[in-house]
């Protein structure tokens, strides 16, 4: 199934959501010399319903993934039957395969595990007929992940593009995750600046936050254009899969503190104890007050 038709899905099963305040107290200042900006999507960018990408919880998901499935025009014949807890374990078993390689932080390719998932559900007599997996997994994740852009991302992105700042993304996601862009702004994220020459996915990498290599693989990249980490914001709401692995790298970091859905602090977490981002934000536009025009 083409981008564009997906896209469309996306939208037409999408409606506003609105942040919910966090309590949080911004924390700006100027930052000089900054060259380039880079994002986290899910929870900065984006509101998301569940917080983070889906592929992150953990409930019983077998309602959704039927009607998924029936909407991408398989056949169930078994809607009783356990399936979140054989998506779940498509999951995992795909990403013990990547631990056994050596990955510490495994990302699964989704299309594979639905299309393990579909193949296992037609040999136990689930399932019938055939379908597009890709609009099954894109349907999926509108009914358990509903997303919307975060206030102001739009005017704060071209903002940022009209000051001639290199932008990119590095994130959490899967192949549907670009498609928000166009699907919720009306236009693909290179038209917003976010080159792919810029940007890491954890999906292509097969690797996930807070792994160093996305990071590295991220100073790389922006190294081809004379930009240093000390140049370069990052910004993500998550202290440990953002700010801590960014900061580690050199990177200047912002903490987006602007959902309670999706605002990670990790005081719990040992190797967060001492992790503190340059700057907090509460609305996305406030980047534009730290980074001098």
């Amino acid at each position: 199934m083409d981008t564009v038709a997906l896209s469309e899905h996306i939208r037409s099963y999408s409606t506003p959501i609105e942040p919910l305040p966090t309590g949080a107290i911004s924390r700006l200042g100027k930052a000089e010399g900054i060259r380039a900006v880079v994002f986290d999507v899910y929870g900065t960018l984006f509101i998301s319903g569940s917080g983070d990408i889906s592929l992150a919880r953990n409930e019983d998901r077998s309602p959704a993934i039927v009607a998924s499935l029936e909407t991408a025009g398989f056949q169930v014949t078994e809607s009783a039957a356990p399936w979140s807890k054989a998506f779940l374990h498509q999951i995992e078993t795909a990403r013990q395969a990547r631990k056994e390689q050596g990955i510490s932080y495994p990302e699964v390719r989704i299309e594979e595990v639905w299309q393990a998932l579909v193949e296992k559900a037609a040999k136990d007599g689930w399932i019938r007929g055939t379908g597009s997996i890709e609009l099954a997994i894109v349907d999926h994740e509108c009914r358990v992940n509903p997303c919307w852009p975060m206030p102001g991302l739009q005017e704060t992105l071209e903002e940022l593009g009209r000051r001639k700042l290199a932008l990119g993304i590095v994130s959490n996601a899967q192949f549907y995750t670009p498609l928000l862009f166009k699907a919720l702004l009306s236009k693909p994220l290179e038209d917003f600046g976010l080159e792919e020459a810029r940007s890491v996915w954890s999906y292509i990498e097969r690797e996930g936050k807070p792994s160093r290599n996305l990071y590295r693989k991220l100073k790389d990249k922006l190294a081809t254009e004379g930009i240093a980490p000390r140049e370069t914001l990052y910004v993500g709401n998550d202290i440990r899969n953002d700010i801590w692995p960014a900061g580690d790298l050199g990177f200047r970091t912002v903490l987006f503190a602007g959902d309670e859905r999706s605002l990670r602090w990790r005081k719990e977490d040992p190797d967060c104890q001492n992790v503190e981002p340059e700057f907090i934000i509460t609305e996305l536009d406030q980047l534009l007050q730290i980074i001098a025009p």
